[in-house]
């Protein structure tokens, strides 16, 4: 267990995943920056992201949905990761409360709710997600990543922040210039944090379609599933691809950075850290991703310029080797593609979030306040 913090701290709450976890832990970063104490409740599988440095709190949680026996165990959990956050509240005092989403951070948001604490919700999805549903009655504040994000409820101030990428992620290390026809063309893969299965099917068929010139240019890295990296490994061996294939890429920043191209999924924290890097990508959403928000999200960016959305149920071979030839032959769309993706790109999230959290402080209390983060908006 976690020390009792001299000063009363700020509580941040996330699920188990790095699209919930990264972002809370920016804003626990931002926070600390600025002198502010910080502490994380998270589930188990939250808890493998956090770094020795912050202080933090293991809680329990499920999600309480499926079947009735699963939905029941689900309830259970949360009603036992309430009791245990109260605990922690009372024992803390914090002065407020910011959730990230994710059921591990339902017992935070309810805690605060009883005893009184300001609630700052943060919502990464271009669709409103059910935890973040759940609380949003008790929420003072909901950050959105995104403007136009649906299914926000009626009631609290709404703001748009963006959301905040890991460390690492810098803009301006990272201008990007598209290949000439004579050089080398970096197609980086990735498929969230279990890799996606479908990649491993559809991109080495779609590459053995393109014609050999193409073909010879390309330098894939390629993320997969533990089970599906020899086939695929063999795959492009046997077709003479130069491609390295691995189940988790170390230096995200850094693959992002030498990428031309990316084939992605279009979660909240892929997405973001796509923008931030100004890349160009072929997104392919997963389509039984809740709410069928990683579709909402490859819509806006889209929508924008800076991607080509193709849904997975049109996925395949022949409609990826199509984009990938388009774009490989068209260098001045890729650079606006890129341009694009990271005009997008809101720079400044975790401290328009911090700015926030502290906005919410009585005012002897208060550091900072919401007037100060210039270009923080309502948004209804």
């Amino acid at each position: 267990m976690s020390p009792i913090l001299s000063v009363s701290p700020i509580l941040i709450a996330a699920g188990g995943t790095g699209g919930h976890m990264f972002p809370a832990l920016a804003l626990a970063r931002s926070l600390l920056e600025r002198g502010q104490p910080v502490t994380v409740v998270t589930d188990d599988r939250g808890a493998r992201y956090l770094p020795d440095d912050i202080d933090r709190h293991v809680i329990r949680a499920g999600s309480p949905t499926g079947a009735l026996g699963a939905r029941l165990r689900g309830v259970l959990a949360l009603v036992r990761g309430t009791t245990q956050t109260l605990r922690l509240m009372r024992r803390l005092k914090p002065r407020a409360a910011a959730c990230f989403g994710g059921y591990a951070s339902v017992p935070a948001g309810l805690a605060a709710r009883l005893t009184g604490r300001p609630l700052l919700l943060h919502e990464q999805n271009a669709v409103f997600g059910r935890a973040n549903r759940l609380l949003a009655r008790f929420a003072r504040i909901i950050a959105l990543s995104f403007e136009g994000t649906s299914h926000v409820p009626a009631g609290p101030a709404v703001i748009v922040t963006g959301n905040p990428v890991r460390p690492g992620f810098r803009l301006d290390a990272a201008v990007f210039r598209a290949p000439s026809a004579t050089e080398p063309f970096r197609l980086l893969v990735i498929g969230g944090s279990q890799g996606a299965r479908i990649f491993s099917d559809v991109v080495p068929e779609a590459v053995a379609l393109l014609p050999e010139p193409l073909r010879r240019r390309l330098r894939i890295q390629q993320q997969c599933r533990p089970e599906d990296l020899a086939r695929v490994c063999e795959r492009y061996t046997a077709d003479g691809i130069d491609a390295e294939v691995t189940a988790f890429f170390k230096d995200m920043p850094s693959q992002l950075g030498q990428a031309h191209l990316l084939v992605s999924r279009a979660g909240a924290s892929s997405l973001t850290e796509i923008m931030a890097m100004g890349r160009p990508a072929i997104l392919v959403p997963y389509s039984a991703a809740a709410d069928d928000h990683q579709r909402a999200n490859a819509e806006i960016l889209a929508a924008a310029g800076g991607a080509v959305r193709i849904l997975q149920a049109d996925f395949d071979a022949t409609a990826l080797k199509s984009e990938l030839e388009a774009l490989l032959t068209d260098p001045d769309r890729l650079e606006a593609m890129a341009r694009a993706a990271r005009d997008h790109y809101q720079a400044d999230a975790a401290r328009r979030l911090a700015d926030a959290v502290l906005a919410m402080l009585p005012t002897s209390d208060r550091v900072e306040s919401l007037a100060a983060a210039s270009g923080t908006e309502v948004a209804r």
